[in-house]
């Protein structure tokens, strides 16, 4: 199975990413390098992190600030990624 992002999950991805950065580059690369890891993995397990909020999403907790959104159809899509204190949906 692919592994795609919407062009808006990446957008959250960079703007969540710029913010860290600005106070702690470190901490920015780690969170990049968790979600890298953790989303490397769905081709193989796309079922392994828990069911999402929204019906028919699955939820990755990268870091307990940062979740990675996605659902399974004939791919997996990453729909968003978003800060835990967010209101989702």
């Amino acid at each position: 199975m692919l592994v795609e992002w919407r062009p808006e999950a990446r957008a959250e991805l960079r703007q969540i990413l710029i913010y860290i950065a600005d106070r702690n580059l470190a901490a920015a690369d780690e969170l990049q390098q968790a979600i890298e890891i953790a989303t490397s993995a769905l081709p193989e397990h796309p079922y392994l992190y828990r069911f999402g909020r929204l019906s028919g999403t699955r939820e990755i907790v990268v870091h307990p600030n940062y979740l990675v959104v996605y659902q399974i159809t004939d791919r997996i899509e990453i729909v968003s990624v978003l800060h835990a204190r967010q209101q989702y949906p």
